[in-house]
């Protein structure tokens, strides 16, 4: 039997969309065991047939991101080993010292300022272009900027650009007047945006935009 310590995982819509798209038992089986390793052991599924590994990575964004937030929320891995540092980043990616980073940036005298500033810019705009109305969200909590860190450390401005075209999108939120940074930089919820865009189309900053924050 293989250990885990973790009890359970939420099991997103995406996830139930994505497997009816399948159209073969043996194909749902293959992604819903990738995406069961993956979360109860952070096992990266090898060798998926096609359409399974193009359905697998549909939904990467939010798999790598559950694992992640248990992980660093339990200070376990998923065996129960202790873990002083966060999870190994994915491929291509480095991952600095939170705190460092956060010091580094303070000694700048970038990073409240700075970050609220570009980031509420980028926001203001896009709503503003999306919903064709202005735009003048203000709000930064500290909730916003831990959010904020991690989501720059591992998604890029393109990324940012999808999940916001998404985010302008969503009918609860237009119908409930939730259309403030804080919903759209809670991870999970980023998360959810990020994979509802569906053109293949990639967005590109626009001119006069941050390429980073």
């Amino acid at each position: 039997m293989k250990k885990t310590k973790r009890k359970a995982f939420n099991f997103l819509r995406s996830y139930f969309d994505v497997v009816n798209k399948l159209q073969t038992d043996e194909d749902k089986l293959s992604f819903l065991m990738a995406i069961i390793n993956k979360q109860f052991l952070n096992e990266d599924p090898e060798e998926l047939k096609f359409p399974v590994d193009l359905a697998y990575d549909s939904q990467i964004n939010a798999i790598d991101s559950s694992v992640k937030g248990w992980i660093r929320a339990s200070k376990v891995d998923l065996q129960g080993k202790p873990q002083d540092t966060p999870p190994t980043p994915s491929k291509g990616k480095t991952q600095s010292n939170p705190k460092e980073e956060e010091e580094e940036e303070k000694e700048k005298g970038e990073y409240t300022l700075s970050d609220k500033q570009k980031f509420l810019s980028w926001f203001n705009k896009r709503r503003t272009e999306y919903l064709k109305i202005p735009s003048h969200c203000n709000t930064w909590s500290r909730n916003d900027i831990a959010n904020h860190k991690e989501l720059k450390r591992d998604y890029t401005i393109e990324q940012f650009e999808k999940a916001m075209k998404s985010f302008c999108k969503d009918k609860f939120y237009l119908d409930s007047n939730n259309i403030l940074p804080n919903y759209f930089l809670q991870p999970e919820k980023f998360v959810k945006f990020l994979n509802a865009y569906n053109s293949n189309k990639a967005i590109q900053p626009k001119a006069g935009d941050p390429t980073t924050w």
